[in-house]
């Protein structure tokens, strides 16, 4: 219910609202597979949080009557659903549902929704021929022999295969959008908390803000317009009411309590810096345990055993705080994700977002959520081991995959998160100071040090 609340949100009404009740018909199933991937999303990115919890619960309540449905048959259960849910999703759903928006029948056939659904199963039948049929070529490629012999072995080997690809694309997409989410977190959190003042000047920015509004609220109803504001004139609308909410904002936080002020913003900086610095400390620590055990390597469990020991070596503190680290790198990974220039003309507009984006969305989701139990066992963030057929792929097993995979994410947060820190307190410094508004043919790397604190000194002052 929460998801296709949350699709509905983002999605445009004009898609669904129509005169054609057909395309009406085909863009409301879709959304209803929308809904079911979404939700499958959750379930994934909850999985292992509620596993730690269900097994510190099970050691603080070991002998507790209403605890004995909470047992390790059920989490094992979950995480078979929610692997077979996840790649369902993947396979078929989401291919159909595009599929199924964009066919319009075969030529001949009678106009309707089941000439829509019969052209995007013949669609989808020869997308999975042509994925086995590369799945085979590379599986050849790397293991002639176990190719020829398993050619109609698809359940046990082609489906794990090709399981384990769609894996490997997510970690390493988590990969990349782990470490710039990270040092992207200090920016999008600082521009939803108000600031101090000594930061942030927020009279000038909201007369400013009045200004363009006014002049554009000018422009919108004039009587008499120019050519070209005839020809901008639904973009400059969007820029109004765009500014219009921006000013909104800004009166809001010029009336912010000074505890609000004051100490919100350094705590929830010092929080964040904490949480990143202490997943880089986690890796690092991970990566001495490779070198030297063995047990440290992420691998499969069949049957869990809840409830017998820790997987922290602080006890119930220590699992809440890797809950919260990995809630915090799936949330990171998805602000990442949608600040990459790859991926940035994927981010859902409110109201304004077309079924196709909304399709690319949830699919971008859920092989981010459907990679993260793997990421967060494979940088050592939880000792939790992967449970049913997501403890099968076949790169697991390599230990330099595992290590360098370790050192890159290590090494790729540190430096940005170091660049990002030292970025940003040259700009709050430059903005504080008011050296911001230095003409543009001086350059602020030449300002010497002796202005910077005659100017703070004055400032203070």
């Amino acid at each position: 219910m929460v998801c296709y609340l949350v699709l509905t949100h983002f999605r445009k009404t004009a898609e669904f609202v129509t005169d054609d009740i057909e395309d009406a018909t085909v863009n409301k199933i879709a959304l209803w597979l929308c809904t079911f991937t979404l939700s499958v999303a959750v379930c994934a990115v909850l999985l292992l949080p509620i596993s730690i919890l269900s097994n510190e619960v099970l050691l603080t309540f070991p002998h507790s009557y209403y605890m004995q449905w909470l047992n390790g048959s059920l989490i094992h259960g979950l995480w078979n659903l929610v692997f077979l849910f996840s790649n369902l999703s993947l396979v078929f759903l989401m291919p159909f549902a595009y599929f199924f928006t964009e066919s319009e029948g075969f030529a001949g056939s009678r106009k309707g929704v089941m000439a829509r659904v019969y052209e995007a199963v013949v669609l989808l039948i020869l997308l999975a021929l042509l994925v086995l049929g590369i799945v085979w070529v590379a599986s050849a490629l790397l293991h002639d022999n176990i190719a020829r012999k398993s050619l109609y072995d698809l359940w046990e080997y082609y489906l794990p295969y090709l399981y384990s690809g769609i894996s490997l694309f997510g970690v390493l997409l988590l990969l990349l959008c782990t470490p710039f989410g990270l040092s992207r977190m200090f920016s999008v959190t600082g521009s939803l908390l108000v600031k101090p003042r000594l930061l942030e000047d927020v009279e000038d920015t909201l007369s400013c803000t009045v200004f363009e509004e006014d002049s554009l609220y000018r422009k919108l109803h004039c009587g008499s317009p120019s050519c070209w504001v005839t020809l901008n004139m639904e973009a400059m609308r969007k820029e109004y009411q765009a500014v219009q909410s921006r000013r909104v904002a800004l009166e809001m936080r010029r009336k912010a309590s000074p505890w609000q002020r004051n100490l919100g913003y350094p705590l929830a900086m010092l929080m964040l810096l904490a949480l990143t610095v202490m997943c880089v400390l986690m890796v690092c620590f991970n990566v001495l345990e490779l070198l030297l055990d063995e047990t440290a390597m992420p691998r499969g469990m069949e049957d869990p055993h809840l409830g017998m020991a820790s997987f922290s070596m602080f006890g119930s503190l220590g699992a809440a705080v890797q809950v919260v680290l990995i809630l915090y790198l799936m949330l990171s990974s998805v602000v990442g994700f949608y600040s990459s220039p790859l991926f940035c003309g994927l981010l859902p507009r409110v109201k304004d977002t077309n079924l196709t984006q909304i399709i690319a969305n949830c699919v971008s989701l859920l092989i981010l959520s459907s990679a993260l139990p793997v990421f967060s066992r494979t940088l050592g963030i939880t000792r939790f081991d992967l449970l049913g057929d997501f403890g099968r792929y076949n790169w697991l097993g390599s230990f330099y995959i595992v290590f360098l995979y370790n050192m890159l994410f290590a090494g790729l947060t540190s430096a940005s998160l170091t660049k990002t820190v030292t970025w940003a307190v040259r700009r709050e410094l430059i903005r504080a100071f008011g050296l911001d508004r230095l003409p543009l043919t001086v350059s602020r790397s030449t300002i010497p040090v002796k202005l910077l604190l005659a100017s703070g000194l004055s400032k203070i002052q």
